[in-house]
């Protein structure tokens, strides 16, 4: 049975390290952004190398339903789009947006200044999740929502009234989605509209929307490599001593989470740019020392599993708002470094980790895609790992286990 069928899966310590060379699907950042850049092109657009996830695909369907013409190729990993030059086929419809804080945050905008009326509804997680200061800069645009239960949550009905101002402003502190959002909608808005902002979170993604939107073109668009997956591997490599290579990402790649790598060279490994992807040489052992994560927090998991094996105190500083995030991530961590014996605390958004032997333990996810794929980690060096619904992957990286179990055993 595969990993993502199980309830549990038992990750199984490496006793042959080797050299390793694995290949990521596409980012899901760029992937989303590109199907709702592609709906909104003027004629057909073919991406290639899109991410086939739980959150994509739910993006998918949301353009479906409402009306677009969508050809789907998951054997080619092509997805081809018919856009209308910003107009939505269907001036009513209903839009699940499922767990996917992209595809919520992104179709809420579009939906919201388009003509029409639109009701939205989401996963009971999502329903958690930050979304007061996007809805809130719509309402001061203009846009009428009808709130079914709490203000400010899922679900509701959305769509344009009457424009009410030539700017607007958004905090971003929480999520930088509330800002790309309104980035990749403002062509619905008069031309010398002006959006605000206010809090510095997540700039990068916002770089990664801005030259999206300047590149895009109907036509033949290619999404590249997830780094955020790909760190996973850059960081098996460092625990295990072995070079590490992921297809295809290369340093100049668009995607914030490529910092990781550097925290990496930091801790004591090397990187080199091959023709295959870069290569991560590491260390003889990891250094501890502070680094901050705050443009490229979903690594916080991931350094969080792999401090165990420092030889120093790590501190992961900048990642208060990752509490908000598919899971109160900080929660995650001190829960699970507990569980394995780990001594660590949090303090004003900054985790300190005090590295010694972990033990067995197991792995609570929270039902969060990286909780899993990042406190893997520690279950290649000790025996005793076991990953709770491992099937949570599905969100952004569904063959994951497979993926790790055929570059690494």
């Amino acid at each position: 049975m595969k990993a993502n069928q199980l309830e549990l899966y038992p990750v199984r310590p490496v006793t042959n390290p080797h050299e390793i060379h694995a290949q990521v699907p596409g980012s899901k950042s760029i992937t989303n952004r590109a199907l709702l850049l592609a709906a909104m092109a003027d004629g057909k657009t073919c991406l290639h190398s899109v991410l086939f996830s739980d959150d994509s695909r739910v993006f998918m369907q949301a353009l479906l339903d409402l009306g677009f013409e969508v050809d789907i190729d998951e054997t080619n990993a092509c997805v081809t789009i018919t856009g209308l030059g910003g107009r939505i086929p269907k001036e009513c419809a209903e839009v699940y947006v499922g767990s996917a804080g992209t595809a919520a945050r992104f179709l809420t905008a579009f939906l919201g200044l388009s003509i029409g009326r639109y009701r939205m509804t989401c996963s009971e997680q999502m329903q958690k999740r930050p979304m007061k200061e996007l809805l809130g800069a719509l309402e001061e645009i203009g846009v009428r929502i009808e709130y079914e239960q709490e203000p400010y949550h899922f679900p509701f009905t959305i769509g344009m009234g009457r424009l009410r101002t030539n700017s607007t402003t958004v905090c971003i502190d929480k999520s930088s989605q509330f800002l790309s959002a309104l980035l990749i909608a403002k062509p619905l808005l008069p031309p010398a509209f002006e959006i605000h902002i206010t809090g510095t979170h997540g700039m990068k993604y916002v770089e990664i929307t801005e030259k999206m939107i300047a590149d895009f073109h109907t036509g033949d668009y290619i999404i590249e490599p997830d780094v955020s997956a790909a760190c996973y591997f850059y960081a098996m490599g460092a625990i295990l001593g072995q070079k590490s290579i992921v297809a295809n990402v290369h340093f100049d790649s668009m995607q914030g989470d490529l910092a990781f790598l550097h925290v990496l060279e930091k801790m004591g490994c090397q990187l080199r740019e091959t023709e295959e992807g870069i290569e991560l040489i590491p260390g003889k052992q990891l250094h501890g020392g502070s680094f901050d994560f705050s443009e490229f927090s979903d690594q916080a998991l991931t350094m969080a599993a792999i401090a165990v094996f420092a030889d120093s105190d790590v501190q992961i500083e900048g990642v208060d708002h990752i509490r908000m995030q598919e899971c109160d991530r900080i929660n995650a961590i001190l829960c699970n470094l507990k569980e394995m014996g780990i001594e660590a605390a949090e303090s004003d958004g900054v985790i300190t980790i005090h590295p010694s032997k972990p033990h067995a333990a197991q792995i609570q996810t929270f039902d969060d895609h990286r909780v899993a794929m990042a406190f893997t980690m520690p279950g290649l060096i000790i025996d005793g790992i076991i990953i709770e619904n491992p099937m949570c992957c599905r969100k952004t990286f569904e063959n994951y286990f497979e993926c790790l179990e055929q570059d690494l055993y």
